[in-house]
């Protein structure tokens, strides 16, 4: 019989959850400071291939190499990696025009787009309740994004309207992704999906060295960083590959479904990492939008546990029960 890889405790669950935040934080608040230099692709291959070797450590550690090793569906891992390097350069992108607290704020649009995605892509049938979480998650999404959208705007203000435009097209592609991996975990293994991530986002942002060298674009024209900013850059890549063993390391000690909400401790991160590293303070309408976005998606979260609980319980008396939403 096989030995469980899983142990509830949730106070350890809870606390590799929040070091893994802060964490990806840190590695925002690098990036974010060599984005005056360093285009987002370069950034991207920075932030991939330094995770490479703790995520290979990682899988070794686990006994997982062999496994992450032998994709089922190749095809798949390709398009999850061309969606989340994409979303990644243009989070990226993002941070060199917009404060950090700002850009966490709208990329918590990610569960309202999930939503909607599974109900269009994948039949899931979302009802009012859920449907009302994502309108009012996207309510406070268009609050943090009205001060981007003026119309009589100077350069200034163009330019963080399109920062807050790409931020927001990183989430919607993130939300592809969230659709893309619950596919892809039915024939997937779960150390083959991070290993692939991290393989494919390397390659396609190596991809655009070239196209930089031919097209002479700034978000493509790759520098070559002093040892300052390659030190800063390096850094942020193996931040970042702890930070992914970590949040996935939490997974062994507490459900996703009680781990979820405390994502949204990033917010607080956030304000006082661009406080005291970027003097950056929250505006009102951020925290606003803010605090209704994560309204919306504890509210998710609380309800798909509960349809969670409600389908164990129908399987376990075998009997046909609805899950109204």
């Amino acid at each position: 019989m096989a030995m469980s890889m899983t142990t509830h405790r949730p106070g350890t669950a809870i606390a590799l959850r929040l070091i893994s935040i802060f964490l990806f934080m840190v590695m925002a608040a690098l990036i974010k400071s060599t984005s005056d230099t360093v285009p987002p692709t370069q950034a991207v291959f920075f932030r991939s291939i330094f995770a490479f070797p703790v995520i290979i450590l990682w899988l070794w550690q686990q006994h997982d190499l062999r496994t992450g090793l032998i994709p089922n569906n190749f095809a798949g891992h390709v398009w999850r990696g061309l969606f989340g390097a994409t979303a990644m350069a243009l989070t990226f992108g993002g941070l060199g025009l917009l404060p950090l607290p700002e850009v966490t704020a709208i990329g918590y649009a990610t569960p309202m787009f999930t939503v909607l995605f599974a109900a269009l892509l994948l039949g899931e049938r979302v009802r009012l309740f859920r449907l009302s979480a994502v309108a009012l998650g996207l309510v406070g999404v268009m609050i943090v994004l009205t001060p981007r959208l003026s119309l009589e705007a100077d350069t200034v203000t163009r330019t963080a309207t399109i920062g807050a435009i790409m931020v927001l097209v990183a989430s919607i592609l993130r939300a592809l992704v969230q659709i893309h991996v619950r596919k892809l975990v039915q024939t997937e293994h779960t150390a083959a999906i991070v290993f692939y991530f991290s393989l494919t986002a390397t390659c396609m942002s190596l991809l655009t060295y070239p196209l930089g060298e031919v097209t002479g674009w700034a978000a493509l024209d790759w520098i070559t960083p002093t040892w300052e900013v390659a030190g800063l850059l390096i850094a942020a890549g193996l931040i970042g590959g702890v930070g992914q063993i970590i949040v996935t390391s939490s997974l062994r000690f507490g459900p996703a479904s009680m781990l979820a909400p405390f994502d949204y401790s990033s917010m607080i991160f956030a304000s006082i990492i661009g406080w005291v590293v970027f003097g950056e303070l929250p505006t009102p309408a951020i925290l606003t939008g803010a605090s209704l976005v994560i309204a919306g998606g504890v509210l998710i979260i609380w309800r798909e546990r509960q349809l969670g609980l409600d389908r164990t319980k129908a399987k376990a008396s075998l009997s046909p029960q609805g899950s109204p939403d």
